[in-house]
């Protein structure tokens, strides 16, 4: 049926209403459903970076139950006991096993901005353990079986820590 006043039917209306659906509603559509992708991959990047944080941080009181093994310290203890050295090392698999999993979830070889940030608060721990020439001594047979772009990265980090001067 025609309406009187502009001489369009009701076909006619509806078809140009599905014409500004697809203009706009579909477009917009695709915007938000973008959109919600994006901010539940940030979630999920954020949940795993908590998770990591809180398992280094489980690790941190592990290291401070163990003080006597002097791990915080800049100064590498020697005549450790047999016992000792065995929780050093258990440790250090912990360690190594975190940085890991921290690398596999965390690192790509492009990273956004933010990423960036967040990897780079764990390449700082991995130095900072890469520093003590216990560790790096430890490193080869610790990295046994790991993932191989993940040794080749902490094994880098290691050399280069081991090649700068003490301060």
């Amino acid at each position: 049926m025609d309406d009187p006043a502009t001489g369009i039917d009701w076909r006619e209306w509806w078809e140009i209403a599905s014409y500004v659906v697809t203009v706009v509603g579909l477009p917009l559509a695709i915007w938000v459903f973008v959109a919600e992708q994006r901010k539940e991959r940030q979630d999920s990047d954020d949940e795993v970076y908590q998770a990591l944080s809180a398992e280094y941080t489980e690790f941190l009181k592990l290291v401070l139950e163990n003080a006597d093994l002097k791990l915080m310290s800049t100064v590498i203890t020697t005549g450790l006991s047999d016992e000792q050295r065995e929780r050093r090392w258990i440790l250090f698999e912990i360690l190594v096993s975190l940085f890991e999993r921290a690398y596999l979830l965390v690192y790509e070889d492009e990273l956004a901005p933010k990423q960036r940030r967040l990897w780079l608060s764990w390449e700082d721990y991995m130095r900072e353990w890469c520093r003590r020439a216990d560790f790096r001594e430890a490193l080869p047979k610790l990295l046994e079986g790991e993932d191989p772009d993940f040794v080749a990265h902490i094994t880098r980090l290691a050399q280069e820590e081991a090649a700068k001067k003490p301060s």
